[in-house]
């Protein structure tokens, strides 16, 4: 039986307009998922965040169902990019990947209109990615000691 999550909210914000509330949600989350899940300690708070834009999908309940942070040009790669992509273990199996992913890139393509996206993808998920138009332009290397590629998002042709 696939999970289901009802209504979702969608929260595309700057970091300095998060509440100190949501912002402990986002940190909380983040740390969930790419420390504790995947056994990976490393630095998460990099200094990017207060840069960036993040989008959340808020459940019912008023916790994180997704989340990812859209990190402008010339920070991570010289082009924008998404990071920090997450679901978390409630929501998994949903189709909240794929509709955040699919915000992401609109949130995206209007804070940056035309540009190229690139991410720094965990090899595992090439396939989904690439069916969102990401192309791999890199061999696979070590992140962290998790293999990951680097995805390019063609710009936008509107």
């Amino acid at each position: 039986m696939t999970n289901q999550l009802t209504q979702l909210r969608w929260q595309l914000s700057a970091f300095s307009e998060f509440n100190p509330e949501q912002l402990h949600k986002v940190y909380q989350a983040r740390c969930a998922v790419f420390i504790v899940e995947q056994n990976c300690p490393y630095q998460d708070i990099d200094g990017k965040d207060p840069q960036s834009h993040h989008l959340v999908a808020w459940d019912d309940n008023g916790d994180i169902a997704a989340y990812l942070r859209i990190v402008p040009p010339g920070i991570s790669y010289a082009e924008p990019s998404l990071g920090r992509v997450l679901s978390t273990q409630t929501s998994r199996g949903t189709g909240v990947g794929k509709e955040l992913i699919a915000n992401g890139i609109k949130a995206l393509r209007q804070l940056y209109p035309a540009a190229s996206v690139r991410i720094g993808a965990q090899a595992y998920l090439e396939k989904f990615y690439a069916s969102f138009g990401f192309q791999t332009v890199s061999d696979i290397y070590l992140e962290d000691e998790i293999p990951h590629l680097i995805m390019l998002l063609p710009a936008s042709d509107h």
